[in-house]
């Protein structure tokens, strides 16, 4: 028996399990990076959840999970603070002509503060998950909960809904091709468009317009966040790209990109209120490729944040430090 991972966190695998004379198995992984981790066993080659652990929606599946604590960290947990709530929303899509379940997270104050409205964040998973990513593997909920206790992060709604419109089959452990992710990106933002963002703004006390909706997402969520946003500036204003830099659709071109928007700097600047960029330094070439993309912006005078998550990979504990870092920027 072996112990599998996709190599972010608890080190390259598989590592060997071996049984003790007692009957039990063990296995010691290297130093393990502190954040959330995916896992599975390999028995005979067959990859299986391990019986002991909770599971998770990732790699298109339910997945075992742990979660390393890190010393001294604390901005994900649960604290004595008001507490918003993560409520499930299903709705019908008329581009879809199919049921869909929304996760949204409205603030502490939301049903007592009756008379209040809200600015929105759409905030988007990575390939393999589904909407109950950020706020189980990403504790999105509580990273929100803590900075607006703190007075650090307005009030908001977040909306997570599932990236994905069409089914689409992958291997175990591996991910859709480029070509695969721009149409699974183009099917969400027809029906963002269309049926999500309308049924928000219908349901919840929101504040419609530009200048109050922003969107963010982690690697194919960035790339979708990308992809929808950069052709939709008239519908938002603040944008945010945790571990996927252009590089990933077509290349990072200042004339060419999502129609040429960075073409004109300056009206790119009047417009977009955010735009965002990080990755994690151990997620070697997407961290390349965001700070390629970055420095190609700073040559042409395009106004934004780069975010280096030190010492992380393409893994949850990059993406909860980039909410962290992004969510007090917005709506200000």
């Amino acid at each position: 028996m072996q112990l599998g991972g996709n190599g972010n966190g608890l080190g390259a695998g598989p590592l060997d399990v071996v049984r003790g004379e007692d009957g039990f198995w063990s296995v010691t992984t290297p130093p393990a990076v502190p954040g959330f981790h995916y896992y599975w066993l390999l028995v005979d080659g067959v990859a299986v959840n391990d019986p002991s652990s909770e599971t998770y929606f990732g790699f298109g599946r339910p997945t075992s999970g742990v979660e390393v604590p890190e010393q001294g960290v604390d901005f994900y947990d649960v604290k004595d603070v008001p507490h918003g709530e993560v409520r499930a929303r299903w709705y019908h899509a008329r581009t879809t002509d199919a049921w869909r379940r929304a996760y949204v997270y409205t603030p502490p104050d939301y049903d007592t503060n009756t008379g209040a409205r809200y600015p929105v964040l759409y905030l988007q998973h990575g390939a393999g998950e589904d909407e109950r990513g950020w706020s189980t593997q990403g504790r999105a909920n509580f990273i929100l909960d803590n900075l607006i206790a703190a007075g650090k992060a307005r009030p908001m709604v977040v909306v997570m809904d599932c990236g994905y419109t069409f089914p689409i089959r992958v291997p175990f452990g591996a991910v859709p091709t480029v070509q695969e992710l721009e149409q699974i990106g183009e099917a969400f933002g027809n029906l963002l468009i269309a049926d999500l963002i309308p049924m928000i703004d219908a349901t919840y006390r929101t504040i419609p317009g530009r200048e109050q909706r922003a969107m963010a997402g982690l690697s194919m969520g960035s790339m979708q966040t990308l992809q929808i946003t950069l052709n939709h500036l008239d519908t938002f204003a603040y944008i945010g790209a945790f571990s996927g830099p252009f590089s990933r659709l077509k290349g990072f071109d200042l004339q060419n990109t999502a129609s040429g928007v960075f073409s004109d700097p300056a009206a790119f600047n009047q417009k977009v209120l955010l735009f965002w960029l990080g990755a994690g330094t151990a997620e070697e070439r997407i961290h390349g490729l965001a700070k390629a993309a970055h420095e190609a912006l700073d040559r042409a005078g395009v106004k934004h944040v780069f975010y280096e998550s030190l010492g992380t990979a393409h893994e949850w504990q990059t993406w909860r430090r980039s909410l962290n870092d992004f969510a007090p920027r917005l709506f200000i």
